[in-house]
């Protein structure tokens, strides 16, 4: 009588089934999984519900110069960004476009929502990494220093946006990262065992949902305070930023933090 082997079947083509705790691939993905989160996440929640919130009102420029004079004096800032955002965002980024090079799409031959939303997170993720990098590059290393010169940050950010082209990328770049988070906060939360049970992951998923709305809303708010104030010219700013930097002395912004 024949016995029943206890062995796994030997799969002809692909990869093994990985099973939890084992392997390097497991420790990666839940590093990319956690990265999206903290500090990745926690990056895109100050930069769009803080830092951007505070350009919105009548005292906009003043505020956000004094958001990003704040920001810019923090201390060890430039490990704080290094190790806090930069590397992190690197890793999540690249071994994400590894994930997805990996996986295949079957959204024409199964097309259930849960394919779908995988599809649109690689989609979100890419559109929003490149983003990341164009506005990075811009604020940072092109122009003004904005962290010897906040005063100058919300012109420098207006200079861009007035211009259609690049306010719908900034459009389509804000709604792609906010997507990406919010709908990341799900999967991570589905994923490391939160949240389980259908019911309990369809009101997470509501949550998700409403506070993807939250972050575009307060995005689109910011844009539109950007694109609506008269636009301040380059002697405009060079002359703000000089009247705030005594020789020898920091800005007026900086000063009055320290005090």
């Amino acid at each position: 009588m024949a016995s029943a082997s206890s062995s796994a079947p030997v799969l002809a083509h692909g990869v093994a089934p990985l099973r939890a705790g084992q392997g390097i691939s497991f420790v990666l993905r839940r590093l990319h999984s956690l990265t999206g989160i903290v500090p990745v996440g926690a990056f895109l929640f100050e930069h769009i519900l803080i830092s951007n919130s505070t350009a919105i009102g009548q005292n906009g420029p003043s505020a956000y110069a004094r958001q990003v004079s704040f920001l810019a004096n923090l201390p060890l800032v430039f490990f704080l960004e290094l190790f806090g955002i930069w590397i992190p965002i690197a890793y999540h980024a690249l071994y994400g476009f590894y994930i997805w090079y990996r996986g295949e799409g079957n959204t024409g031959s199964y097309p259930w929502s849960g394919n779908w939303m995988y599809t649109l997170q690689r989609w979100t993720g890419a559109i929003a990494f490149i983003y990341i990098v164009w506005h990075t590059y811009t604020m940072r290393f092109t122009g003004i220093d904005l962290h010897d010169h906040p005063l100058a940050s919300f012109g420098k950010v207006q200079e861009e946006v007035i211009h259609t082209p690049l306010f719908l990328f900034y459009v389509v770049g804000l709604v792609a990262a906010s997507w990406h988070f919010a709908y990341g906060i799900w999967l991570f939360s589905a994923k490391w065992g939160i949240v389980s049970g259908d019911k309990a992951q369809k009101r997470l998923l509501r949550a998700c949902l409403v506070f993807f709305l939250l972050l575009c809303g307060v995005g689109f708010a910011s844009l539109y305070s950007f694109r609506s104030r008269p636009v301040a010219d380059d002697d405009q700013n060079r002359a703000m930023t000089q009247s705030n930097h005594p020789p020898g002395g920091q800005s007026t912004v900086v000063g009055k933090r320290a005090q």
